[in-house]
């Protein structure tokens, strides 16, 4: 009547509801980083869960094993914590004690130096030591800074209360919260179609988190032996912070490799030998590891795993850092899914009309 069509009104209140919904996700950004790490919680317990499950005597409930593997997983976080974190804290007061005069040393003058050949080459490293010298007293100047930030965030009694609450109720609840959704939607080929769809994240989200758990672990236990055949001080801290770094796509192992290098450096121990091996685990972990461990829904393009990287750390900091993987892996999903819905319907017979 106002010379509006129906169908551009439609898309019109489409979009202004789907920006409404983005404004409000990024509004609850929070709780939502809540809700995700409590479900990849429950995605990382999901096999031990069902393993005890298979164990015990039948329940109606998996009450039983929900409460076991809670058990087990809390000795094993308490007792890891108490083993590695006692050393990891003894470490870092001593690098801390000891990282004024290791920065000293390196930024002593140059002292003149004599003609020839081995001046030039005395210069040369001269040089090196104190732009290195310079650039390691910037960067590590920002580690307190960085561990204070993480350490305020491990400690909020929202992530370590929380989370497993929360995450108990995924995975207790989980099977009829899926339902629940399904049921919403009418049986046809859209119900089928998100069927699979839900099917395909739950096998991306369950491949992600377990990959990314045993990638860290991977990563702490094989820098920890190099480290310790290597004698270089500071080993447990070093690998602690290579192993947490992994959790932060791309950027998090070249800042850990980075700050390992220069350490050794400080530390006089053969930074040649250390950074060979970190190139040599790198090519290891990201073309033999990696992608046994991973499933083929989480491969996407270099470039877009950057993207995603500064893009989550523009929008939620070190939250949307770790979370830009599989945000961008679920999309992925999604868009896969729905190509796929399409191309069938394009090929499906078209109804034959009755005579």
């Amino acid at each position: 009547m106002l010379g509006i069509s129906r169908r551009a009104a439609s898309y019109t209140w489409t979009a202004a509801l789907t920006l409404l919904l983005l404004c409000l996700v990024y509004l609850m950004r929070r709780t939502l980083f809540v809700f995700i790490l409590a479900l990849l919680f429950a995605y990382l317990l999901a096999p031990l869960v069902s393993f005890l499950d298979r164990l015990l005597p039948a329940s109606r409930t998996r009450a039983p094993a929900l409460a076991l593997a809670y058990i087990i997983f809390m000795t094993i976080v308490a007792f890891a914590g108490f083993q590695i974190g006692s050393r990891v804290a003894d470490e870092a007061n001593a690098f801390a004690k000891r990282l004024p005069d290791m920065l000293a040393s390196w930024q002593k003058p140059i002292p003149q130096a004599s003609p020839g050949f081995n001046s030039i080459k005395d210069e040369i490293i001269g040089r090196i030591r104190q732009e290195i010298g310079q650039a390691s007293g910037n960067l590590i100047a920002e580690i307190p800074k960085a561990g204070l930030k993480a350490l305020s965030v491990a400690t909020d009694l929202v992530y370590v209360v929380v989370v497993p609450i929360l995450g108990f109720f995924f995975l207790k609840d989980g099977a009829v919260i899926r339902q629940h959704i399904l049921d919403l939607i009418p049986t046809d080929s859209r119900r089928t179609m998100i069927d699979d769809m839900m099917a395909d994240i739950n096998l991306l989200l369950a491949s992600y988190i377990r990959a990314l758990m045993l990638l860290a672990l991977a990563a702490f236990t094989s820098y920890s032996i190099f480290f310790a055949i290597m004698r270089m001080p500071y080993a447990i801290l070093l690998a602690a912070l290579a192993g947490l770094l992994e959790f932060i796509p791309m950027i998090g192992p070249l800042a850990a490799g980075i700050t390992i290098v220069i350490v050794s450096l400080l530390s006089g121990v053969n930074a040649l030998i250390v950074l060979a091996f970190l190139l040599a685990y790198r090519v290891f972990q990201d073309y033999i590891l990696s992608p046994h461990l991973m499933s083929q829904g989480v491969e996407l393009h270099p470039l877009a795993v950057l993207f995603g990287v500064f893009a989550g750390a523009e929008i939620a900091g070190i939250p949307g850092t770790f979370l830009s993987v599989p945000v961008l892996a679920l999309i992925r999903v999604i868009y896969l899914r729905i190509r796929k819905a399409r191309v069938a319907a394009e090929l499906a017979p078209a109804p034959q009309e009755r005579l």
